[in-house]
């Protein structure tokens, strides 16, 4: 469906409800005092001043007119945006309660996918079940520190892979690349096995089914603007995430059949086995079913996300020649000739620190946070009322002028001031904040920072087909994440 029928539609639809309930309308009640923001259109609100294909930025260049926080509506949906890292602040923390569910397009509502999903429930007693088997059973500093080395072994078929591709000057696809040494890392982390070969079909099927799942959970959709239009699901969106669900979901069921079928498990051999182990405790809050729903949440919320970061890194350093030799050169100084990295020298190489952070400001893997108000809650002097939509626009502080030195440049430098940058309070959070922040982050940390000092450590790269970096691509893709609109191809060219 086309952006002009999207619109006529919902403008339909909402006029014959209207009409029919107009008299359910007339209370006279008090409306809450919202935010300014830009004058809206009967039915539709603001949906012509927004591009949905470039949300953030839209959202970015509307506050600059109307202030760090705004409303405004999509369709007949109360929107308040958060573009300042104060406010954002006390959005997330000081209002924490009245906050913390997230907003729930009805797409991801598949399979009641959302009534078992660390991302998306509401917080309570099973929710905080979730994140502590995810704090300690899964990114604990000793269970990742206990599985570097299955990283270190993806890492080292990554260079074999580009070795192939070195000999014969082929270009490589580096999102491909990123995402299938993410996608192995990730399933012998947690499963003991690889789930995709380089440039395979199975791996094309993973990458596919994510970006699917991605794009319709970011779609305009109908369903999202009341219960009425739910109860249908008008444009199939629903219909659609249950069929990319299901194929991930068989994945994991059959492994963790498989697992429950071995007469004598090794117990915490890997991570589902933990997890096994601890669903099986009396008075456990997590079943199995939990398990597939935990596991499709992390490789969604995982996947793309990383194997994006590793790509737009890159892509900044060879767009910026001298960036890239600086890199090159700490890599140098502090590897060994072997080039073995592991997750204890991260902290020795600052300005590969500053290139991934200055990447993270630039194109965040979630651009935009979104959360439902379960109760009226005060914002600066503003009342927004029960069930209004929030969103932090994390893109937007990133490229805020009055926070950041020449924001649209990259510049890896302005991290390198020995203090702490990775804080909400400076505009820069790229994973969320509070208790809803990203709880894959130490794994993201790691994996990132290892995979990109691989790449630049054992090739040179040049860009594919005789492009200049000056010249290169860098439009953005909004899908939830922040994917490179045109993929980078580049040409390891020597050891």
């Amino acid at each position: 469906m086309d952006y002009m029928k999207f619109i006529l539609l919902i403008s339909f639809l909402y006029a014959v409800i209207h009409i029919l309930f107009s008299s359910l309308n007339r209370k006279n009640t008090k409306s809450p005092k919202l935010p300014p923001g830009p004058p809206c259109y009967p039915l539709i609100g603001n949906i012509l001043q927004l591009d949905t294909s470039n949300l953030p930025q839209s959202l970015s260049k509307l506050s600059q007119k109307y202030g760090p926080i705004m409303t405004v509506k999509v369709g007949t949906i109360k929107t308040v945006v958060i573009s300042s890292p104060t406010l954002a602040k006390e959005t997330l923390h000081k209002n924490g309660p009245a906050l913390n569910t997230r907003f729930t397009p009805d797409s991801v509502k598949a399979l009641s996918h959302e009534e078992a999903s660390v991302l998306y429930m509401a917080v309570s007693p099973k929710w905080n079940a979730f994140r502590k088997v995810c704090g300690t059973k899964i990114f604990s500093s000793q269970n990742l520190h206990s599985s570097q080395s299955l990283r270190r072994e993806k890492l080292k078929e990554l260079i074999l892979h580009l070795k192939e591709n070195c000999r014969e000057g082929k270009g490589v696809d580096i999102a491909d690349a990123t995402f299938t040494t993410v996608l192995n890392s990730m399933s012998n982390t947690f499963f003991s096995v690889d789930f995709a070969r380089y440039c395979s079909v199975s791996s094309k099927k993973f990458r596919d089914v994510i970006s699917s799942v991605l794009v319709e959970t970011s779609k305009p959709n109908i369903a999202d603007y009341g219960s009425i239009f739910s109860r249908f699901d008008p444009q199939g969106a629903r219909r659609r995430m249950r069929s990319y669900y299901q194929v991930l979901l068989a994945d994991f069921e059959s492994i963790i059949e498989e697992r429950l079928q071995k007469k004598d498990p090794i117990e915490g051999s890997d991570v589902l086995d933990s997890l096994l182990e601890y669903t099986r405790k009396e008075k456990s809050e997590l079943t199995c079913n939990d398990l597939l729903h935990l596991f499709l949440d992390l490789f969604i919320a995982g996947l793309d996300s990383t194997s994006s970061t590793v790509e737009w890194a890159l892509a900044g350093l060879l767009q910026n020649p001298e960036k890239l030799k600086k890199t090159m050169k700490e890599l140098q100084q502090v590897l060994s000739k072997d080039g073995e990295l592991t997750d204890s020298d991260i902290n020795k190489l600052p300005y590969l620190q500053a290139v991934v952070k200055e990447t993270l400001r630039l194109h965040p893997p979630g651009p935009l946070l979104a959360y439902k108000s379960v109760a009226e809650v005060e914002i600066c002097g503003f009342r927004l009322p029960k069930d209004a939509t929030v969103l932090v626009n994390v893109w937007g502080m990133g490229h805020d002028s009055s926070i950041w030195t020449d924001p649209n440049l990259f510049l890896p430098e302005r991290f390198l001031e020995g203090e702490d940058n990775l804080r909400e309070d400076i505009g820069f959070n790229p994973f969320g904040a509070g208790r809803r922040i990203c709880p894959g982050v130490p794994f993201a940390h790691r994996v990132v920072h290892t995979m990109l000092a691989t790449l630049l450590y054992h090739f040179d790269w040049k860009l594919a087909d005789g492009q200049k970096s000056e010249a290169m691509d860098m439009t953005e893709k909004f899908m939830v994440t922040l994917s490179k609109g045109k993929p980078l191809m580049a040409i390891p060219v020597k050891e």
